[in-house]
């Protein structure tokens, strides 16, 4: 069947507002990327994070690192998978310490651990309490993140990367406030900063715009989480001031029994992010993997990163 289009909706096709392609820069390079990991609670769970790690490691990353739980929690766990990627891969890691849940002498004896393992990148936090409690330093303890990081300045000469947030830290006292923490941090001995998940780039943008301002100089990298379950996304952007935007909402609606068509939403919907980013400028990227390869790996290659091996 043949339609017969109006001409009102033709002439609006035909004369409307036209936009241009994202531009492509053929002659840049592709942007660094490093992702991130959470160390297994299972043996199942082992062999799902070591699949996960064997197929990133082939974009050759600049690091990954490995999360620390809420009060240290998985220390010990954290610990042994950063010396499993020392030994049996040849990425760089990047184990995260936390302020929570120890004193001075024992953070310090964490971090020469690592140093004496042959790690050289720390991604240093202040950390949250366990169940949710409201933070309170530590007696003995590295009171806040810059206190940790100069703390690890003097205890080996590591490379410290450190956490900010475009939409303010949920505890901050304000916007202000929370960057003059981040130069703190930074200042401190930092090499650069990963923000937390968002999902509207011109927060992002606009962050930068205001540390900059602010006289920050160090890169702040924007950290990108592919959205493939929608409920638990909601679940932890509350937990850490993150706005989800409706248009979001919208996409997702009605695809909580469709696994199939979310994967397709969520590699759309991030890759539409990342790509903006790069037009804007953006070349360096941080992808919170939740030990799932598959998408951070379609969208590393999107942002022009192609395996070791495939030719350029």
């Amino acid at each position: 069947m043949t339609h017969s289009p109006k001409l009102d909706t033709l002439a609006r096709w035909a004369t409307g507002e036209r936009f241009a392609p994202l531009p492509v820069r053929e002659d840049s390079r592709p942007p660094a990327i490093s992702f991130e990991f959470f160390p297994p609670k299972t043996p199942a769970l082992e062999t799902q994070l070591w699949a996960c790690i064997e197929r990133l490691a082939t974009l050759k990353p600049d690091f990954v690192s490995v999360t620390y739980g809420a009060g240290g929690s998985t220390q010990e766990r954290t610990h042994a998978t950063v010396l499993r990627i020392v030994s049996e891969t040849s990425l760089t890691p990047a184990a995260h310490l936390t302020c929570v849940g120890a004193t001075r002498d024992e953070v310090d004896a964490v971090a020469r651990r690592y140093w004496e393992a042959g790690v050289r990148h720390i991604v240093a936090l202040r950390g949250d309490m366990p169940g949710g409690q409201a933070y309170a330093p530590h007696p003995g303890g590295y009171a806040y993140a810059a206190d940790l990081v100069a703390g690890l300045k003097r205890v080996a000469d590591f490379e410290i990367s450190v956490a900010a947030y475009p939409e303010t830290h949920p505890q901050a006292r304000s916007a202000e406030d929370d960057l003059d923490n981040l130069k703190r941090k930074l200042d401190a001995g930092a090499t650069r900063a990963i923000t937390q998940v968002f999902f509207e780039n011109e927060t992002f943008l606009d962050f930068l715009e205001r540390a900059h301002k602010a006289g920050i100089k160090a890169p702040i990298v924007p950290g990108i989480m592919p959205v493939t379950n929608f409920a638990g996304a909601v679940k932890f952007a509350a937990g850490c001031g993150t706005k989800v935007p409706k248009w979001m909402e919208s996409l997702f609606d009605g695809l909580d029994d469709d696994v199939e068509t979310r994967r397709m939403v969520a590699a759309a919907t991030a890759a539409e992010q990342v790509r903006i980013l790069q037009a804007n400028g953006v070349d360096e990227f941080h992808f919170y993997t939740l030990n799932r390869p598959d998408l951070v790996y379609a969208i590393a290659r999107i942002l022009g990163v192609k395996a070791v091996g495939h030719s350029e």
